[in-house]
């Protein structure tokens, strides 16, 4: 068998994804082993691959296939969510192009349209995951708007409302005049702007007095229906049961009085617009004032807007001001410092508007949810400080919003049959609102053409809240073997800017449909950022392009770059030489596996002592390694995990252990130890194969014959097994002694390939059980222990243990001696100005602590290099 000298990723990355779907192992259906369950957190059906994306996926994969090792029925549901927002408006836009409005459409003509883009686009991104080497359960992949899954949503809708949850109320809602839709409070994003503050003057009727408002939307003039003072402010008082003008339109309104007014902001005067400020709605009900909408659905001003009509908010801005202005009726403007709402999808700025919408009550639904993570810890979040966060947010819950102005999204399954707002039934079918509308009405003669269904949608929250159930029919068919086996699920990797609209809502959806939790554990991400700190996106130019990255450095490698920083809830500085690293450590494992199938194998010549040693040391090691893996695991530590894994292969296997066993040159490895290496090989591939897929399992079927049965995807984790843990602190003893020999070689010039004598004071009585290995890698002749100094003889230190190399003919005593002296002047010279510093004890009462710890420890370091320069001279004369 012909070894490549590279790994060739990409050939092998197909090669292997292509037998691993060939032989169905990714595919998961109930049996009589454990499940374990992950959903993916579903990515926008319009989306493609980002670097977040890319962590959030890895970290999924690893956790599956390691499920997979440590024989669980391990299934991982795939899929894409409909995202009614976002695709509604690349649809639309992609019809702007064409010349086609959506107000020229049906809902029908436009669906087909959004179906059409699904199709073209919707799979892009599972197929590009495959190419990461996600192990997904192709064909349970589910889309939030497959025919089941809007049954779930449809059905869940209905549950709802007839349990009185859900209720129509006209509200003051975050309106996005881009999308033209509704947004819940937590898709509004407040950012700083720097605005203006505009001073209008309101003459008071009757007289040629005025009043002072202070306002940063001069344009909402129009829907102006009060100006309110305090009760207790005395600059006021003559203003009590008078009224305003407000200026432009004319139009005259009441000067009412209320303690919600702050007397010490702004002018003490202030401007209601019910319409179009939450705070001026709960006046404006309060005081029976008029309701004026100013705005249509696109954020221009309707016909209140006088000559306006039909210009944008902003444009009426800069305009208005000016006519402000030259009508004598703008005071003064300052620049003011504004938080302002903007829609996190569109980035449009939120208009605060009256509209009738569908509402969930959350009051009670919510205590469940509270209770599973914050008292009983059924759930857990890792890591646990973001339970803050959830429990401020629970705390604080307001009735969801549910429903959304948009075609796109499960229609909201209300049917009218009358022109009243509460003329109306909620069924799963027209069909069903038919009778119902008939028993409402107590009038058999109504048919379905009676019957209108609301037009909106449903927040795509409202779908995807059902996710760990619905994808296993849950909703539809809570008997049914699939819901029954893989639910609840176990393990949900998601990011923490989604806690609160996904995560804790399918805690609620999971106690209120199961009567249990959906999962047991959320493992947050952090967010990927670029070295100066920026949240990686297309728009600032700084996020890689992932398949790039794949190319570049392998599967393999981007995964894991990307996690061996990738520690639970911490941003993650991206850099590329992460992947570099990655790719160094593929290549790694490849050489060391290329360097064991190139040794020649012997069942005639006996196993040395050393590497009987060698195997004994590296399984404790493996072993030791092993438990802190499965530590790390269980406290969702996969970072630590990897490096655990990282350390043990790079510094422990190659470094170490292959050195131990190596045969020597042209000579034939014993076959004992050939296969205790093959073993060992074999044992770190399984720990590495959730991390690196691919390369592993090309090494794994390259060591021997294997069935599909045999492949390593389906093999056995390594068993935890009782080890001899002084064997581990020994070997740590030994690395410095062999340490201490290399370092001798290399600053004397002595080749490895001249022998050398080694003899040892035993001081601290050390394990002597190392001391093949030490022979060998030392390419010692005679291992002696000796019981005084050896005189003319190299020496260097291990703890209190001193170790001596008797000086061969090729060393010059005397230029040794005078190189020694000259280090050991310098040294002493050194310490002399570090003890300087240390008893000046003004520069020790003002320094910081950790100043202070680095001179004492520079001071302890060049008493021991002194120390051991002495000893060596010692020797020397």
């Amino acid at each position: 068998m012909t070894i490549p000298a590279q790994f060739d990723a990409k050939t092998i990355e197909n090669k292997w994804y292509d037998y691993w779907m060939k032989n169905n192992y990714f595919h998961s259906e109930p049996d009589h082993r454990t499940p374990y369950t992950i959903v993916i957190p579903p990515p926008n059906v319009t989306g493609v691959l980002h670097m977040g994306h890319m962590l959030n996926n890895t970290i999924q994969d690893v956790l599956i296939r390691r499920a997979r090792l440590k024989g669980f029925n391990a299934c991982w549901v795939p899929g894409t969510d409909h995202a009614s927002i976002a695709t509604e408006a690349k649809v639309v836009a992609k019809l702007k192009s064409e010349g086609i409005n959506k107000s020229d459409l049906s809902r029908e003509e436009f669906l087909k349209h959004a179906y059409d883009w699904t199709d073209k686009y919707g799979g892009t991104i599972l197929e590009q995951l495959k190419q990461l080497g996600c192990s997904c359960d192709w064909d349970r992949t589910k889309f939030t708007m497959d025919p089941d899954m809007s049954a779930s949503v449809i059905k869940s809708f209905v549950d709802l409302y007839n349990k009185g949850l859900i209720y129509r109320g006209y509200r003051m809602v975050n309106w996005d005049p881009e999308a033209k839709t509704t947004l819940s409070d937590e898709e509004v994003i407040y950012e700083e702007q720097q605005g203006k503050l505009f001073f209008l003057k309101y003459k008071i009727e009757g007289s040629e007095d005025f009043l002072t408002v202070a306002t940063t939307r001069p344009e909402t003039i129009f829907g102006d229906t009060a100006i309110c003072i305090n009760p207790s402010d005395e600059r006021f008082t003559h203003l009590k049961g008078k009224k305003a003008i407000v200026p432009i339109c004319g139009r005259v309104i009441p000067i009412i009085e209320d303690e919600y007014v702050d007397v010490e902001f702004g002018t003490g005067c202030l401007k209601v617009t019910p319409a179009h400020d939450v705070n001026d709605k709960a006046l404006g009900e309060k005081h029976n004032l008029e309701i004026i909408d100013i705005f249509n659905e696109d954020a221009t001003l309707n016909s209140f807007g006088l000559h306006y009509q039909g210009k944008d908010r902003f444009v009426v801005r800069a305009e208005i001001a000016k006519e402000l202005e030259s009508n004598g009726d703008l005071a003064k403007t300052e620049i003011h410092l504004n938080k302002v709402g903007t829609s996190e999808r569109t980035k449009a700025v939120i208009e605060p508007r009256l509209s009738d919408q569908w509402f969930l009550k959350m009051e009670d639904l919510v205590k469940p949810a509270i209770k599973s993570v914050l008292e009983d810890g059924d759930i857990k979040l890792h890591p646990k400080r973001f339970d803050n966060t959830y429990a401020h947010w629970l705390n604080n819950i307001r009735d969801w919003n549910i429903s959304r102005q948009l075609w796109w999204g499960q229609q909201i399954p209300a049917y009218y049959y009358g022109d009243g707002k509460e003329d109306f039934v909620v069924a799963e079918n027209i069909e069903d609102a038919l009778a119902l509308a008939k028993k409402t009405t107590n009038n058999q003669q109504l048919t379905t053409n009676n019957l209108r269904q609301d037009v909106d949608a449903l927040d795509t929250w409202f779908s995807s809240w059902l996710w760990p159930m619905s994808v296993f029919g849950g909703i539809m068919n809570p008997e049914n073997e699939d819901y029954k086996y893989y639910y609840p699920t176990n393990d949900l990797v998601t990011g923490p800017d989604i806690l609160f609209f996904w995560v804790a809502r399918m805690i609620i959806a999971g106690y209120e449909y199961a009567g249990e939790k959906p999962f047991s554990n959320v493992y947050l991400t952090g967010l990927v950022r670029d070295k100066q700190r920026r949240k990686m996106s297309k728009s600032l130019g700084n996020s890689p392009e992932p398949l790039e990255l794949i190319e570049k450095f392998g599967a393999d490698g981007v995964r894991v770059g990307l996690l061996l920083s990738a520690s639970a809830g911490n941003d993650i500085m991206f850099d590329e030489e992460l992947c570099n690293q990655g790719k160094g450590f593929t290549n790694k494992i490849w050489n060391a596996f290329k360097l064991i199938k190139g040794w020649d194998v012997s069942d005639a010549i006996p196993q040395p002592e050393s590497s009987k040693v060698a195997i004994e040391w590296y399984e404790a090691k493996l072993q030791q390694t092993l438990l802190e893996i499965e530590d790390n695991f269980e406290k969702y530590r996969i970072s630590d995990a990897l490096m655990g894994i990282y350390k043990l292969v790079w510094d422990d296997f190659c470094s170490w252990f292959l050195e131990m066993i190596k045969p020597a040159y042209q000579q034939p490895i014993d076959s004992l130890t050939f296969a205790k290496a093959i073993e060992m090989l074999e044992s770190n591939l399984k720990l590495l194969h959730p991390f690196m897929p691919f390369l592993t399992e090309e090494i794994w079927q390259l060591l021997a014959e294997r069935t599909p049965e045999e492949a390593l995807i389906v093999s056995t984790w390594p068993e935890i097994k009782p080890f001899n843990a002084q064997l581990i602190t020994d070997f740590e003893n030994t690395i410095e002694v062999i340490s201490g020999i290399r370092t001798i070689r290399k600053d004397k010039n002595i080749p490895f390939k001249d022998t050398i004598e080694l003899k040892v004071v035993n001081n601290d009585k050390a394990s002597t059980y190392f001391d093949s290995v030490v022979t060998k890698l030392g390419n010692i002749t005679s291992l002696e222990y000796v019981s005084d100094k050896v005189d003319g003889a190299l020496s260097f230190r291990v703890k209190s243990n001193e170790y001596f190399i008797p000086i061969s003919g090729n060393i010059d005593v005397e230029a040794e001696i005078a190189k020694l002296t000259e280090e050991l002047n310098y040294i002493k010279g050194f310490l002399k100005s570090v003890q300087v510093k240390l008893s000046n004890e003004k520069f020790v009462a003002n320094a910081k602590p950790e100043i202070i710890e680095n001179e004492r420890k520079k001071e302890a370091d060049a008493l021991s290099k002194i120390a051991t320069i002495e000893q060596s001279l010692a020797g020397l004369k």
